[in-house]
């Protein structure tokens, strides 16, 4: 892990924050805090007589580290030393010197995090563990229950998609109607250039050129705004809710997608070309009113 400030953890009650615990709560490297937790129902155990420093801040990431604070496991013992039945023992040693002199080695512990350097090791691990292991355990895969969260949303995501697509045919179908509509307001201007020379097929690709440009031009107006939106809405969402933004070049299937707007929209344009092209000289010099 990247520090932001400070460093790990060396004396007995330092702690190290995510970026966003440090964020919220205004701490610093040097400060101050006592560690509390129980639930509110059966009341808190609190740690004041038993406070630590802030060793270092941790880097943001966008996970749920930025949400953490981090303490050795000798410190953990060290908390509940004295504690017995969920109630502390006055009297008790406070200072790290002297808790130092008790056996601080964790008898247990909930929960460790392991990082493997194949791939392909996971699933034997995962096998593994529950079976060698004297002690119940459950080994479990953060990337097969975040798989198994991303199926459970495809529906949301597809429906979205469906709603891009009916608004990509709502622009298309108004692409049509303001190039019809152009089309009707420069009826002599087709004229004049049919006079001055310009064969039927000149103006339908004139109109299919003009359609095509304006589906560029907004296409290229909406990936500005969404780089925009990106780069100005990136640092706000990381630091509130863990979100990361990848502001990065467009891919293959961006290409793609516009590469089959770009076809949409020329497929459009058809119909205002071909009426372009069959408008007749005489009928573009008297308009019907």
């Amino acid at each position: 892990m990247q520090f932001a400030a400070g460093t790990r953890f060396n004396q007995l009650f330092d702690v190290v924050l995510g970026a966003e615990v440090a964020s919220r709560l205004g701490y610093r490297v040097g400060d101050r805090l006592t560690l509390e937790h129980g639930l509110e129902e059966t009341g808190h155990a609190g740690h004041a007589d038993r406070p630590f420093t802030v060793a270092g801040i941790l880097a943001p990431t966008g996970t749920p580290v930025d949400r953490t604070l981090h303490i050795g496991l000798e410190a953990m013992q060290a908390l509940h030393l004295d504690w017995q039945g969920g109630a502390q023992i006055p009297g008790g040693p406070n200072k790290p010197a002297d808790l130092r002199k008790f056996d601080l080695r964790p008898t247990q512990v909930s929960a460790v995090l392991v990082g493997l350097k194949q791939r392909a090791a996971v699933l034997r691990m995962q096998r593994l563990l529950p079976a060698r292991m004297a002690e119940p355990v459950s080994a479990v895969m953060p990337g097969a229950a975040l798989d198994q969260l991303w199926r459970l949303t495809a529906g949301v995501e597809s429906a979205l998609r469906a709603v891009a697509a009916l608004v990509l045919v709502v622009a298309l179908a108004g692409l049509a109607a303001a190039v019809l509509t152009s089309l009707h307001e420069r009826r002599r201007e087709m004229a004049v250039l049919r006079a001055l020379g310009a064969s039927p097929g000149h103006i339908f690709m004139l109109m299919l050129c003009e359609g095509l440009g304006l589906c560029l031009a907004g296409s290229a107006a909406g990936g500005a705004i969404v780089q925009l939106a990106a780069t100005g809405l990136a640092p706000a969402l990381l630091a509130r809710f863990g979100l990361v933004l990848e502001i990065a070049a467009p891919g293959p299937d961006e290409w793609l997608l516009l590469a089959t707007i770009m076809g949409a929209g020329l497929a459009v344009s058809l119909l205002p070309g071909w009426r372009a092209y069959r408008l007749s000289l005489a009928d573009g010099l008297s308009p019907k009113v």
